[in-house]
């Protein structure tokens, strides 16, 4: 599918980092963008910049995501492309002491379910909604409808000490990628996933130098963070090669993290 002016796209978390770059590098394209966030003032503005629609969204509820493509689709029209970009993480053991008590405390189930309801259910809430939307499209070349690019994390694969809930999450985006394909492929819809390693995205932007140089020099090559626009070129090749289908691609310069 060759991203030019006759297509709409829909990016979650498009006001800021990897989302954010995405969206640019589809607006050059001619794409019609539609920005899903909570960040209203950053949404809007890029939103403004890029010549599309801001639409503010919370991905863990069904009717903010209902109304997020409904005034999407007013406005740029039904979207071909869903980037899902939108997601939070922490870090907690799963049991563990207080460093200054003693106290011994357990991660909190409440916590946990959060991020699961951000990352993982939140994404499948937008592919699910998102696809239903493009069934109603006219098919293209080779019968294809759509394409969905999602945003896991090499969590996935190697995750942290303190990441139980946020490895969990993009496992679960990592595990739900070939099914969704196969369960879409009948209607001509695409679905990826990219596992990013370690990007220069504002949660680094406040990190002290000499954090951001050690996170740079774990990397095996090239020894540096990921740039947002690297992550952004390849959600496009995924929209524009048909033939890739039901893919999850670490873009992490060949690091696997260590415990901590």
């Amino acid at each position: 599918m060759k991203v030019d002016s006759s297509i709409s796209a829909v990016v979650t978390g498009g006001a800021s980092g990897l989302g954010l770059a995405t969206a640019r590098l589809l607006a050059s394209r001619g794409a019609r963008v539609a920005i899903f966030d909570f960040n209203e003032e950053q949404g809007s503005k890029i939103a403004a910049e890029l010549g599309g629609v801001f639409c503010r969204v919370d991905v863990t509820s069904d009717e903010q995501v209902i109304a997020g493509f409904e005034k999407s689709r007013a406005a740029i029209g039904q979207e071909r492309i869903l980037i899902n970009c939108a997601g939070t993480g922490l870090a907690i053991k799963t049991a563990g002491r207080d460093k200054k008590t003693g106290e011994i405390k357990s991660f909190s189930t409440e916590l946990f379910n959060k991020i699961i309801q951000i990352n993982l259910i939140g994404t499948f809430r937008c592919i699910a909604l998102s696809a239903a939307g493009m069934l109603t499209l006219d098919a293209l070349e080779d019968g294809e409808r759509g394409a969905v690019v999602n945003t896991a994390s090499v969590a996935a694969e190697d995750g942290q000490i303190g990441q139980a809930a946020y490895s969990a999450s993009k496992a679960g985006v990592v595990g739900m990628t070939l099914t969704i394909a196969r369960d879409l492929m009948g209607e001509g819809i695409r679905v990826n996933t990219i596992l990013p390693g370690i990007f220069n995205t504002p949660l680094l932007h406040s990190a002290p130098e000499n954090v951001k140089s050690a996170l740079a020099a774990s990397v095996p090559f090239p020894k540096r963070l990921g740039a947002p626009e690297e992550f952004a070129r390849l959600a496009l090749e995924m929209c524009e090669n048909g033939y890739f289908n039901g893919e999850d691609v670490r873009l992490d310069g060949a690091i696997r993290m260590a415990p901590r």
